[in-house]
């Protein structure tokens, strides 16, 4: 029997194999090993366990961690082994919360014991014990009925609540490591022995559960402190608590219970008191440039604008500029890899005129302010003659705006850096948290259909060099920020979910984007949609993606 396999960035080819053979199986018998540890497959567009026997012609795709699915099927896989042995050392009845990502890897409480350097090396000691042995994890996927009657029969109230505020959860899959039990929505890896790249750290009140990344698959990268990162996460924290949300369940209460008009007031009045904040730090120090920068879909253009208004609140007068405005004329643009012009490289950007114009400004000259044509690829000048007055700040937004290359002819003593991201701190359950990159992605999508006219699955294609770009250009200058944002509305899924999912069906099993469309369905179906949003602000960050807004066109 011929099967057409693919492993990740190789070109596919068919393979003879006897009929009944598993996925593992097959992974076994090919002629080159892949380049990285396989955590899943997906088998004719749809993602299997390796487990999965073979009983007729197919394409067997094999997912590393590069590919969505196959990321967080390691990430679940390995969170059932973290609870197996914090059960295994500090007993049955201790609760795990896995909370947000952070460090590289996930940032996990473990309630009603103390944490200390001894416990989180028992805990890691006894992870790896489990590796070794190579055990067998089980699976045993199941349809809603099914799922429900077992969250029942174990008297698992938290996700039982999950699946009956939910209607469109279709299942999902029961896993088991020895005499550790947990519902899973990834389906796992078929032994502990694929689980073997991990560390633990005790990290504040928490232990860091860190994995290799998709960008170094094969190794988990040192640990790098992010303080302000892990202060955003906790005031978001906090605002979830003012709000009554802290998982998916609690959102579709509120939600069912027509209490969303108060949850996305009181969400929107949070954000507004944080930007307030900001502008009044920024007038308290003086400071002069003011530079913002996040990754895609962080609703960038739409804070820049409220905290422009903001610091006219209290006598400001600022003036607001892109650095895209400074792309180098297209014919010049540097070219990429792939052998296409790279708008997201710093290189991109006239850096000289940029510094001189900015250091003219604060000199109080009068400057002739570019325009960038992007449909003939030029600045094109006249149009933004200015000058700013003593104290006057700029507020400049730009993917490299943190990136100390962009402004290091600048004085020092003038900047103030602003990280801006939606970091969602709601969970699904204690087990399962909501990815930021996803939520992003759900933006993105949402937005460049509406503005764009791009299908889903443009976006989805595009996504992976998008977050390539990121890791390059944003991510490591993201602890520069004097201060980070969170720009995510804790109702925000809800409302996105409307927007996404019919185009989201709209993949077809035989487009290539069909899988990750199914893994995003998935996620959506963890909540119900919010119908009505006539009550979101029109100067809302959420209207930067569903239309509306008044700050951005």
């Amino acid at each position: 029997m011929k099967i057409k396999i693919i492993l990740p960035g190789q070109k596919p080819f068919v393979m003879e194999i006897e009929k009944g053979l598993r996925a593992e199986e097959v992974l076994t018998k090919l002629p080159e090993k892949p380049a990285h540890q396989i955590y899943g497959c997906n088998i004719d567009g749809y993602a299997e366990n390796l487990n999965f026997v073979i009983e007729e012609e197919c394409t067997l795709r094999f997912l590393d961690i590069t590919d969505p699915y196959g990321n967080m099927a390691m990430q679940s896989s390995l969170v059932l082994l973290y609870l197996k042995a914090v059960h295994d050392i500090l007993g049955k009845e201790i609760k795990v919360s896995i909370a947000n990502s952070l460090s590289k890897g996930v940032f996990t409480i473990i309630h009603g014991s103390p944490v200390s350097e001894e416990t989180t090396r028992k805990i890691e000691n006894r992870m790896q014990e489990l590796v070794k042995k190579n055990l067998p994890i089980s699976e045993k996927e199941g349809n809603r009925r099914q799922i429900l009657q077992w969250l029942k029969q174990k008297n698992r109230a938290e996700e039982l609540s999950l699946y009956e505020s939910a209607p469109d959860i279709s299942g999902g899959m029961i896993c088991a490591l020895e005499e550790e039990e947990d519902l899973l929505y990834y389906h796992a890896v078929p032994k502990t022995g694929y689980l073997n790249l991990f560390e633990l750290k005790k990290y504040r009140n928490g232990i860091l559960l860190r994995f290799p990344h998709p960008s170094s698959p094969d190794l988990v990268l040192p640990f790098e402190e992010q303080r302000l990162l892990y202060e955003a996460f906790s005031e978001e924290n906090h605002w979830e608590k003012l709000c009554g949300i802290s998982l998916a369940r609690d959102l579709n209460q509120a939600i069912e219970k027509g209490q969303e008009k108060e949850l996305i007031a009181l969400s929107e009045a949070l954000h507004e008191k944080k930007i307030a904040e900001i502008a009044e730090m920024i007038h308290h120090r003086g400071k002069r440039i003011i530079l913002i920068a996040g990754p895609s879909s962080s609703g960038k253009t739409s804070f820049a604008k409220r905290l422009c208004i903001q610091l006219r609140v209290i006598g400001l007068k600022p003036l607001y500029l892109g650095t895209d405005d400074y792309f180098i004329d297209r014919k010049d643009l540097p070219v990429g890899p792939d052998g296409k012009k790279d708008l997201e490289s710093l290189h991109a950007v006239d850096i000289n005129l940029f510094t001189s114009q900015m250091n003219d400004l604060l000199a109080g000259k009068k400057v002739d302010l570019p325009t960038f044509e992007f449909v003939q690829g030029i600045k094109e000048y006249g149009k933004r003659i200015t000058s700013i007055e003593a104290g006057q700040p700029i507020v400049i937004e730009g993917i490299h705006a943190l990136n100390p290359a962009l402004t290091e002819d600048i004085p020092e003593d003038v900047k103030f850096r602003i990280y801006i991201s939606p970091l969602t701190q709601l969970n699904l359950d204690e087990h399962h948290r909501v990815p930021t990159t996803d939520a992003r992605m759900l933006r993105r999508l949402v937005r460049d259909y509406r503005t764009r006219g791009r299908s889903a699955a443009e976006t989805i294609d595009d996504w992976p060099s998008v977050r390539a770009g990121e890791e390059v250009n944003i991510f490591p200058y993201n602890s520069q920020a004097d201060v980070f944002f969170n720009s995510q509305a804790i109702y925000e899924l809800a409302v996105l979910k409307k927007y996404a999912e019919p185009l989201l069906k709209g993949i077809k099993v035989s487009q290539p984007e069909y899988s990750e469309a199914q893994r995003m369905l998935e996620f959506l179906s963890f909540f119900v949609p919010l119908k009505d949003e006539s009550c979101i602000a029109n100067n809302s960050i959420v209207r930067e993606f569903i239309g509306g807004s008044v700050l951005v066109s």
